[in-house]
């Protein structure tokens, strides 16, 4: 069988036992009931293991306002992923012809116009903006949620365009942050040793875009700024990132003009738990029914 193969099956079987509902849009599903059970059970086992890091705590939105998602560079690195937002922004003219060219099958959305908000690519983004300025001493640390959108449609159900990410942030001194990512790399494996799912620790790169894209991710590697948590979920023949842990050097430090105490750029670290991949690692490994999981695992989930 396939890597194809084998992750249309596994979506098949998400669909066919209720757990996912199919829109009819590769990458964007309904959740059942009982999906989202699981998902709020790693969200708050993740949680919990970050108790200790006496962090702020943010949730977000899944839309970011367009004039600081401009100063993420992320247009530059990952065009093909983003998704805007267009708006109507008219009279009755306008909307005369709006009618007009959606009553004939014609695109209706040519003359919608960018609005001043896109959709988030990244939890962690929209945290940045708020830190301008200079930080207390030792940092600061944050754990922060949203939703985010990717534009990567794909019959494999872990790559949804549109999911949940769970972070835990440092930003501060250089030493600080790679320390933290580091912390947080064993901990993160530690965590989903004890839910029994196979992972492994790998260095990694982002999709960058293009060919300037390449020499990005090839600079990532050698510098091993990312690693990702890997596990066979869609399967058996590759495996899927379900949490990664990123060190940003200064770019958003630079980008935000943020600054530690003695006034250097402040650096900045992250690891991401993505929710709804790793509910899908345990239906996976453990099966479709829940009440058939391993009682340890139903008990950190659900204590």
């Amino acid at each position: 069988m396939t890597i194809e193969s084998e992750r249309r099956a596994f979506r098949n079987q998400l669909i066919e036992a209720g757990i996912l509902v199919s829109t009819g849009v590769d990458g964007l599903y309904l959740r059942s009931g009982a999906f989202e059970r699981i998902v709020r059970g790693v969200e708050q086992y993740v949680s919990r293991s970050g108790s200790d890091e006496a962090a702020e705590q943010y949730f977000f939105p899944p839309i970011t306002e367009k004039a600081s998602f401009e100063r993420t560079d992320y247009i530059k690195s990952f065009p093909d992923l983003l998704g805007v937002i267009d708006i109507f922004h008219g009279g009755d003219e306008e909307h005369a012809e709006l009618i007009f060219a959606f009553e004939r099958g014609a695109d209706w959305t040519r003359d919608l116009v960018s609005a001043d908000v896109v959709m988030a690519p990244a939890a962690c983004h929209a945290l940045y903006p708020r830190l301008t300025g200079v930080l207390p001493e030792g940092g600061k640390r944050f754990e922060v949620q949203g939703y985010c959108f990717r534009h990567e449609p794909s019959i494999d159900p872990t790559r949804m365009q549109s999911f949940r990410m769970h972070e835990f942030v440092y930003v501060g001194d250089p030493t600080s942050a790679a320390a933290y990512r580091a912390k947080w790399i064993d901990r993160a494996e530690e965590l989903f040793t004890r839910l029994a799912l196979d992972v492994e620790v790998e260095e990694a790169n982002d999709p960058f875009f293009g060919r300037a894209g390449r020499m990005l991710a090839a600079n990532q590697r050698a510098t091993a700024l990312k690693f990702e948590v890997t596990c066979p979920v869609s399967s058996t023949q590759a495996r899927t990132a379900i949490a990664s842990a990123n060190y940003h050097e200064s770019h958003f430090g630079e980008s935000f003009d943020i600054r530690t105490t003695d006034g250097n750029v402040a650096h900045s670290a992250c690891v991401g738990f993505g929710l709804e991949r790793i509910a899908l690692a345990l239906l996976k490994e453990h099966g479709l029914r829940v009440d058939g999981w391993p009682k340890d695992v139903q008990a950190s989930l659900w204590p």
